[in-house]
C-alpha cells in the first residue's frame, strides 16, 4: 500500500509543479510590469488623442435675450481668456488664421433657458496675436486647482500645437450633463 500512496503523492506532486510553472509563465512579475507598462504609457497618452469636433452643433435654444459677446453668458461659466465671438470668430469656430487647440478642458453650465446642465468645451484659438478688443473674461465656476490639469482653466491649452501663441476660447457645446 505505500508504494501506491507514493506514486499518488509523486504524481500530486509533479501535476502542482506544473500548474504552479505555467501560472508563473501566464501571470509572473514580469506579465503583470509588461501589463502595468501598457496602461501606465497607454493612460499617459490621452491626451494627445484628438477630440471632437463636432460639437459645435446646438443642443439648446438660445433665449432672446442671451448676448455670446457677454461675460455673463451662460455657456462662458468656466471660460477664462478672450471671447472668439468678440475677436472676428464666433462661439464654435476660431477666427481665420488661427486654429483650434488640440487639447482642452470642460465645464458644466447650467442653461438658464431650460434649466439643464451642459458639457461646454473650452478651446484655445492659437497662432495669432491676441486682440486688443476683445472681451476677456475670467470666470471659474467649479475649478479645481492647478494640479488637476483636465479641470483647471489657468494653463495656455495652445502647448500641443505648433504654434502655441494664445488668441482666443471658443465655448462649444458637447451635450447634456448626467443628472
Amino acid at each position: 500500500m505505500k508504494k501506491f500512496s507514493d506514486m499518488l503523492l509523486n504524481a500530486m506532486d509533479r501535476l502542482s509543479e506544473k500548474t504552479v510553472r505555467h501560472s508563473a509563465r501566464q501571470i509572473g512579475r514580469r506579465n503583470f510590469l509588461a501589463k502595468a507598462g501598457v496602461f501606465i504609457v497607454g493612460t499617459g497618452m490621452m491626451p494627445l488623442l484628438p477630440f471632437d469636433r463636432s460639437a459645435g452643433k446646438v443642443f439648446a435654444a438660445e433665449g432672446p435675450g442671451d448676448d455670446v459677446n457677454s461675460c455673463d453668458y451662460w455657456r462662458h461659466c468656466a471660460l477664462d481668456g478672450n471671447l472668439c465671438s468678440s475677436s472676428g470668430g464666433s462661439e464654435t469656430t476660431c477666427p481665420p488664421g488661427s486654429e483650434a487647440s488640440k487639447v482642452a478642458w470642460v465645464g458644466t453650465c447650467l442653461n438658464p433657458n431650460d434649466n439643464k446642465n451642459y458639457l461646454v468645451s473650452y478651446n484655445d484659438c492659437c497662432g495669432k496675436a491676441t486682440v486688443n478688443s476683445s472681451v476677456a473674461c475670467l470666470n471659474s465656476e467649479r475649478e479645481r486647482p492647478g494640479y488637476r490639469m483636465g479641470l483647471h482653466n489657468d494653463i495656455n491649452w495652445c502647448m500641443a500645437n505648433t504654434n502655441k501663441g494664445y488668441h482666443c476660447t471658443v465655448a462649444a457645446l458637447v451635450g447634456l450633463a448626467n443628472e
